[in-house]
C-alpha cells in the first residue's frame, strides 16, 4: 500500500489523524494533513482504507 495525499484540498478537518496517527499528521501552521509513513504496515492498512473513505474531501488517495 502506498498513501499520498493533496494537501490543497484538505480541509483541516483531523478526521484522518485522529483515526491513524501512525500514518497521519497535521502541519502545525495550515493544519493540513501530512503522512507520516507512505507505505505503512499490512496491519494498519484497514484503518488508512477507512480514513481514506471518511475523509470529507477526498484528500487520501491509497494505492495498492
Amino acid at each position: 500500500m502506498r498513501v499520498t495525499v493533496d494537501a490543497s484540498k484538505c480541509c483541516s478537518s483531523g478526521l484522518c489523524a485522529l483515526s491513524v496517527p501512525e500514518v497521519f499528521g497535521q502541519d502545525e501552521e495550515e493544519c493540513v494533513v501530512q503522512v507520516l509513513i507512505a507505505e505503512p504496515s499490512a496491519a494498519l492498512h484497514d484503518k488508512v482504507r477507512a480514513a481514506a473513505r471518511r475523509c470529507p474531501t477526498g484528500t487520501i488517495q491509497v494505492r495498492d
